[in-house]
């Protein structure tokens, strides 16, 4: 009798040891695995990078409701393969030091399954270079330099290349406008300047202008008497400069107490609210930079986003909302198409995207997953109106 008693009560405790070792098999394929790849669960979480606070503040914030709205619609819709979609949104004040350690965070504590952002090429290299080591797919929102997706295999981005969008605008000027003498100001210590400068150059010189000065200045600083006094003197046809909006409203600002009447041209760099409020009547018209999108005659796509964000935030959308908005859906058109939410998984589905009928324009990813956008939509201070569309300029992407 006691030895059948022991014989139960050991074949109970086999049971159990059994029971507890297929449970907690389930739950290690539960937990996140190396390499940062999202743990199963009800909620896909998506990590914001930007800055909402900061000298590029007016890149953030824009991108983060952006990428709210495309959250919200996806959620309205049912999520992402039946999953709640989150987003996070930590500020990383436009530091290289603050996108690293958020960046980390995501992976290793809040377990996205992607980065979304950052609008900034130099900050976007920081945290693609976490992202790739980590195995995480990032999409940035806006970074246009060069030397991005070069980082690795889950690097992509939906944004008009500095690439093929600074020779179309050089052609226009030099042969559209009959600008041919051009001065070029570039900001030191300023990654997306640096790297958009040469890309001018060299435009400038084969499309047969001349660079008739070479200035240049700091972030930051605010007293431009000197680079001012130089480019009046200069003779230039035009501006080219390469900075961002801040710098470039006070340049402007300036030229016009000294009487000098130019046309200042530039990237994206210039797309900011702060370039009209800081420039005033000096930007008035005299500011043109290019971008990807534009409020004015906009694509069906591109019409109800409009109304929506407008109903939502009563302001009108920019390029790196219309992005960051533009890069969620995509992401999450991956992850459908390949029922995955692993970024190994559907990174692949990424690679293939073809002739995408976004909120910014229609996108398709090359070989080398860089992104070919057309057209570049010259934009400028009109009145009011803040981007203004000039011109679109039709190209044709190598």
């Amino acid at each position: 009798m006691l030895r059948k008693r022991l014989m139960k009560r050991i074949a109970l405790l086999l049971c159990l040891l059994m029971v507890f070792s297929v449970l907690g098999g389930c739950a290690s394929k539960e937990q996140t695995t190396q390499q940062g790849t999202p743990a199963a669960g009800d909620t896909i979480k998506l990590g914001f990078l930007g800055a909402l606070t900061g000298s590029v503040a007016n890149y953030g914030i824009p991108g983060q409701k952006g990428m709210q709205m495309a959250i919200e619609e996806l959620n309205a819709k049912g999520g992402i393969l039946g999953k709640k979609v989150e987003g996070i949104y930590y500020d990383n004040k436009g530091e290289s030091s603050e996108i690293a350690n958020i960046t980390t965070k995501y992976i290793t504590v809040d377990k996205v399954s992607a980065l979304v952002g950052d609008p900034c090429t130099g900050l976007t290299k920081v945290a693609a270079d976490i992202a790739q080591k980590n195995k995480m797919v990032i999409f940035s929102a806006g970074a246009t330099g060069a030397g991005v997706v070069e980082i690795g295999d889950y690097v992509f981005r939906n944004t008009l290349l500095d690439t093929v969008a600074a020779p179309a605008v050089v052609d226009w000027m030099i042969n559209t406008k009959g600008w041919k003498n051009l001065a070029i100001i570039t900001s030191l210590n300023n990654g997306y300047s640096t790297a958009l400068t040469p890309i001018f150059k060299e435009a400038i010189t084969e499309k047969g202008g001349n660079i008739v000065l070479e200035d240049n200045v700091n972030d930051g600083e605010t007293d431009f008497t000197a680079q001012v006094t130089k480019l009046k003197n200069a003779g230039a046809d035009a501006l080219v400069f390469t900075g961002y909006y801040t710098e470039a409203a006070l340049i402007m600002n300036e030229a016009q107490k000294k009487g000098l009447n130019i046309v200042m041209v530039g990237g994206d760099g210039l797309y900011g609210q702060d370039l009209a409020k800081l420039g005033g009547t000096a930007v008035q018209e005299k500011v043109i930079f290019y971008a990807g999108f534009s409020t004015d005659q906009p694509s069906p796509e591109t019409a109800k986003f409009l109304e929506a964000y407008r109903a939502k935030f009563n302001e009108d959308p920019d390029m790196f909302s219309a992005q960051y908005y533009d890069a969620v859906m995509i992401i999450a058109k991956a992850m459908t198409d390949a029922n995955s939410t692993d970024p190994s998984v559907y990174k692949e589905e990424l690679v293939k995207l073809k002739d995408y009928p976004g909120v910014s324009g229609v996108t398709t990813f090359r070989a080398d997953r860089e992104p070919i956008k057309s057209p570049v939509c010259l934009l400028t201070v009109k009145g009011e109106k803040f981007p203004a569309l000039l011109e679109k300029i039709p190209v044709q992407a190598k």
